[in-house]
């Protein structure tokens, strides 16, 4: 399963066209694909707070859980209350929930149990977004949906699309390539941004004629989850499983650390017990992403370290004026209200 994953991951990223069989498969998910879209738009509701749509058109790997974060935080900087609304991929909880810190990734979903552990908000999981909405009224000032763009049920007042700024592979649809939608979808989006890694600010040619912001992440120096007070290594063995795994292992050189070896697992992959005997018998030092942790540090021996590298996000300047422009005027809220 793991190679066959690698194979159409590297397939869709490589700039040759992919076989014939799978444009055939790709021109049938495209037209049922788009009649779905379709029916979601006709059927649009308005959630009762405001609602900023975060989402890609691409299968992964745009950075969207990080931006959120860095959203939320600024958001809250400038005295929004913000409740984040997320599907709760690689979770076995299909009702609407608010997420806690006592909750396993296994249950809510690793992206729901990262964003939950990291933002300082409300954040809720449940695959109807809609319910989840009405639950977050009495939560916040505002909503971020992630994950959003092609879940259509609900009125944005600000719909953000995330662009790796490696671009969209092969250009082909799923199966056949990593877009979700066509690029002409890029149309309904208000904003458009660039991402990716400072490590890696190569941009591929703009897809169309609108103005692409950019917001790129650095990593800072890599921290021991266990505090098992073990010196920082020079040499790291990188197990991540996340979508495009190769930018995980770019940071970690970038950043000063040779790589003794590399393992990637599938998106939101559920780790086990035994993975992580596996995974313990590659090297002393295992280097994650935070998406990782979530899910590896519960499972993990104490007296074991087990080293993140940590993110920061940054931002074009006027990226956050600009996203503010869109959203509703409101009252300046109380000093009470503001959260630093």
């Amino acid at each position: 399963m793991f190679k066959l994953h690698h194979w159409f991951e590297q397939m869709w990223w490589r700039p040759s066209p992919p076989p014939l069989w799978l444009r055939v498969v790709e021109a049938l998910y495209s037209g049922i694909s788009q009649i779905h879209l379709n029916r979601r738009a006709a059927n649009i509701t308005t959630p009762a707070l405001p609602m900023i749509s975060v989402g890609n058109i691409t299968a992964g790997g745009s950075a969207k859980t990080p931006f959120v974060l860095w959203l939320a935080e600024q958001l809250k900087a400038q005295g929004y209350r913000p409740v984040i609304l997320c599907r709760g991929d690689g979770g076995q909880n299909r009702s609407g929930k608010r997420v806690s810190r006592d909750d396993q990734a296994a249950y809510v979903g690793d992206e729901a149990k990262m964003l939950a552990d990291l933002s300082n908000c409300p954040v809720i999981s449940a695959a109807d977004r809609i319910a989840a909405s009405q639950m977050a009224a009495e939560l916040g000032d505002i909503l971020i949906l992630d994950d959003g763009f092609q879940y259509r049920h609900m009125q944005r007042c600000c719909d953000i699309v995330l662009i790796p700024v490696e671009g969209i592979g092969n250009g082909h649809g799923i199966p056949a390539g990593p877009l979700r939608e066509p690029v002409q979808a890029l149309a309904r989006a208000d904003i458009i941004i660039r991402t990716g890694s400072t490590s890696n600010k190569q941009l591929c040619e703009k897809l169309g004629d609108w103005h692409e912001w950019q917001w790129l992440t650095a990593p800072l120096d890599i921290i021991d989850l266990m505090k098992t007070g073990i010196p920082t290594p020079k040499h790291v063995y990188a197990v991540t499983a996340i979508a495009r795994p190769e930018r995980f292992f770019n940071d970690l050189t970038s950043s000063g650390l040779s790589l003794i070896g590399t393992k990637a697992y599938p998106d939101h992959y559920a780790f086990s017990a035994s993975d992580v005997s596996d995974i313990l018998k590659l090297g002393e030092h295992i280097a994650i992403t935070a998406k990782d942790a979530v899910k590896l540090q519960s499972l993990w021996p104490k007296e074991r370290p087990l080293w993140l590298l940590p993110q920061q996000g940054h931002a074009e300047a006027e990226l956050l004026s600009t996203i503010q422009h869109y959203l509703p005027q409101r009252k300046n809220p109380a000093a009470s209200d503001r959260v630093s």
